[in-house]
């Protein structure tokens, strides 16, 4: 009688532990995250004052190791960032935070244009060369060869050309949509492509055709992977974006902040590191949009599924 109970008993379900509950495990990202930039903030300024009590030099042995680069005005206090982003970009100007954020406006709506535009192509791509083995050996070295071009040799070709035909505001989305497909176009691919061969073949026995493949077994299986380039993809496209608006001659973007800040560094360094931490933020931003919509749908995904 124990035995048939023993057997006829509901399976135990997992733990807690096993599967923590979705609150908790947002909480230990927050808490990760937190002690990341805690530490960041220790090593940067212990850093500092490590360089500044030696001197700005080491000496090991006979050899000096050079810390110059710990000095205020290579790496300042991230307080004196921190007070840049309050105090005016130019002679009674508006603060420099309202047009870091006025930049950052316009150099997302261009990254997240490119980011579209190269996502798309990256997909298209990844499905073509998923069903066609001649097209993957065609033409996929081509588009792996295209990435070991640097993109600040492509930047100006690609303003040139929209210039040309009279589509010059497209050339910012162009470069970072070349930054973007490629990561899309590999890990879908392999997404795609890496599907269980029994589940494939019992697709085969229901005479499924390519394209209900492609939807019930394929592009589910590819989720992902996918979802992992388009986090990648997310941070590249603002890169793109402001390696694009130098050579545009873009005035209203993040692009030309670095640009101005730069040839203007020793008058005040703050200035360029309050904009390199806001194109940062901005990426740090797109990535996590990335990884918030993967786990809306693959929330979708699993009550779908039962």
């Amino acid at each position: 009688m124990a035995e048939t109970v023993r057997d006829t008993a509901p399976a135990i379900p997992a733990t807690r532990a096993d599967n923590p509950p979705p609150d908790r495990a947002n909480l230990k990202t927050i808490l990760t995250m937190l002690v990341l930039i805690v530490l960041v903030v220790l090593l940067w300024e212990g850093a500092k004052s490590f360089g500044k009590s030696n001197g700005y030099k080491l000496a090991v042995g006979s050899s000096t190791i050079d810390l110059s680069i710990f000095n205020d005005t290579k790496l300042p206090h991230l307080p004196d960032i921190l007070q840049a982003f309050v105090l005016p970009a130019q002679r009674n100007g508006p603060p420099l935070y309202q047009t870091l954020i006025n930049y950052s406006i316009f150099t997302l709506g261009e990254a997240l244009l490119g980011f579209g535009i190269g996502a798309l192509l990256g997909f298209l791509l990844a499905v073509v060369f998923a069903h066609s083995s001649l097209m993957q050996k065609g033409v996929l070295p081509y588009v792996i060869a295209s990435q070991t071009i640097p993109i600040l040799a492509i930047a100006p070709m690609v303003v040139i050309w929209m210039r040309q035909i009279g589509q010059a505001g497209l050339a910012v989305p162009i470069i970072a949509a070349y930054l973007t497909f490629f990561p899309v176009t590999i890990y879908t691919l392999r997404g795609l492509t890496d599907v269980p061969a029994t589940s494939l073949e019992l697709m085969h026995s229901y005479a499924a055709t390519r394209r209900q493949i492609l939807w019930k077994l394929r592009l589910p299986n590819a989720l992902p992977h996918i979802f992992t380039a388009l986090k990648i993809s997310a941070t590249a496209s603002i890169v793109g974006a402001i390696i694009g608006e130098l050579p545009s001659g873009i005035q209203n973007g993040l692009g030309i902040a670095l640009l101005n800040f730069t040839q203007f560094y020793n008058q005040s360094p703050p200035r360029l590191w309050a904009a390199i931490f806001t194109s940062a933020v901005i990426g740090i931003l797109l990535f996590g949009a990335m990884a918030l919509l993967e786990r809306i749908i693959v929330r979708w995904q699993v009550k779908e599924s039962d």
